[in-house]
């Protein structure tokens, strides 16, 4: 949530890089399990109505034309053509 590295999340909290890692992939699993997700997570509707914001501004309209769920930041995998690989990267 923080978006801090294990690194630096260690400092915070004076353990080892591989005790974050161990405790994050133990959360992770946990907030995955059937009985969580299947109860928490609700994924948007196909349906679903465009945001205002994204409507109304045209730097990001029509680039989001017909995305369902939300700008949050989240990283997607994909694997671009050669030629469209520069302007899928991110800066880190």
């Amino acid at each position: 949530v923080t978006g801090l590295t294990i690194r630096h999340v260690g400092e915070r909290f004076q353990r080892s890089n591989g005790t974050i890692s161990k405790y994050f992939k133990r959360m992770l699993a946990a907030f995955t399990s059937p009985g969580i997700y299947a109860k928490y997570v609700q994924l948007p509707r196909s349906d679903a109505p465009t945001h205002p914001y994204i409507l109304d501004n045209p730097k990001f309209f029509p680039f989001f034309v017909d995305v369902i769920g939300a700008i949050d930041g989240t990283h997607v995998a994909c694997a671009p053509a050669a030629d469209e690989r520069a302007a899928s990267q991110n800066r880190k």
